[in-house]
């Protein structure tokens, strides 16, 4: 008797903690999404909360996007809100740009950005510069967005990495996410901004998953432009890279991380304006830096930063010079071991910080 006392006892006091657990307080898990499904998803919801939202490009419609990232939103916006056009940047630019001049906030997508040198006039002379010239009466609140950089076999007029182009431009704002939340908080960003945004891509990634938090699965989820993030901390040297190259920095970190040096990775985020803030408070923690970037290296994103280095604080707590991991200075090679050869790998990164440490 005396034990099934103590048995029946010991089930009530188990019922009453149950009860008084709350449920409720738990944190939902993290979910997983690509990059193509948080570029999506932060378009449907921004044409669902403005109406003077849209989005005009080639396929982008009917046939939902060359990349399918504008999939079903033709389905439930229709043809005045998702608009096919023929294929003609310099036009489809000059319409976009002259619909955000009357106050429209159009999206317009590029099927690749190399096919935006066709429009680049529109970009640069219309968009760009007439908030400055109109001494601030006529903004330009427009995305051009699309897949950026050096892709698969895809040749020389395929692969160029153009954030070193547009962030030589005063007037734009040029964005380069990297995984789904930045591609989400990013994009909402930049349709919200009321200034021309370059808001560059990667097709690479496109079909890559990424944790989601919670706070990003929020409707009102945004990330600043212009504001970078560590990615991973480390107390040797900085890795600054962005878009495809902060998963080859990671990568990189990882092997460093065996042999007992501990590599601090920055995500960019954003071209311009830089974060120069980020970069050096990493620089004077670790006194060591590689830049990484799939572009060419003259006049490149590297570049830029190293004379903001150079010409800033940070300077004299470096312990040696700066060391740039770019693209190679050539045309995109075709033949695939000539195409590997011509763009960062892990090998070249592990290579350089072990350089710039004088570690054979």
């Amino acid at each position: 008797m005396a034990s099934l006392r103590c048995f029946l006892r010991s089930g009530r006091n188990v019922v009453s903690v149950v009860l008084r657990r709350d449920f409720h307080k738990t944190s939902p898990a993290s979910v997983q999404m690509n990059v193509r499904d948080a570029l999506n998803q932060a378009m449907d919801e921004e044409l669902e909360r403005d109406e003077r939202v849209f989005l005009l490009g080639e396929e982008v419609a009917q046939y939902d996007g060359a990349y399918k990232v504008s999939r079903g939103l033709w389905k439930k916006y229709g043809d005045k809100r998702i608009i096919d056009t023929p294929i003609t940047e310099m036009g489809f630019a000059g319409i976009a740009v002259g619909a955000a001049f009357a106050g429209l906030r159009p999206i317009c997508e590029f099927m690749t950005f190399n096919f935006s040198m066709q429009a680049i006039d529109q970009v640069i002379n219309s968009a760009a510069k007439t908030y400055y010239m109109s001494a601030g009466l006529q903004s330009v609140p427009i995305v051009f967005r699309g897949p950026n950089g050096s892709s698969a076999g895809v040749g020389a007029q395929h692969s160029q990495c153009f954030a070193a182009w547009y962030g030589h431009c005063p007037g734009l704002k040029v964005v380069s996410p990297w995984n789904a939340e930045d591609a989400k908080g990013l994009l909402k960003s930049a349709i919200r901004d009321d200034n021309p945004v370059v808001f560059l891509e990667n097709e690479l990634m496109y079909g890559v998953p990424f944790e989601m938090s919670e706070e990003s699965q929020s409707k009102d989820f945004t990330i600043p432009i212009g504001k970078a993030k560590v990615e991973r901390q480390g107390t040797h040297i900085t890795l600054v890279s962005h878009s495809r190259c902060v998963s080859h920095c990671l990568d990189a970190a990882a092997v460093l991380a065996k042999e007992g040096i501990e590599c601090e990775v920055v995500n960019l985020r954003t071209i311009r304006p830089l974060d120069v803030d980020t970069i050096e408070a990493s620089v004077m923690k670790t006194n060591h830096l590689v830049t990484v970037e799939g572009g060419w290296p003259q006049y490149g994103v590297g570049a830029e930063i190293c004379a903001r280095i150079m010409e800033g604080p940070a300077f004299n707590f470096l312990d040696a010079p700066a060391t740039r991991v770019t693209g190679v200075d050539i045309p995109m090679p075709y033949a695939k071991i000539l195409e590997d050869n011509s763009v960062p790998q892990i090998k070249d990164i592990i290579f350089s910080v072990k350089k710039t440490l004088n570690i054979n």
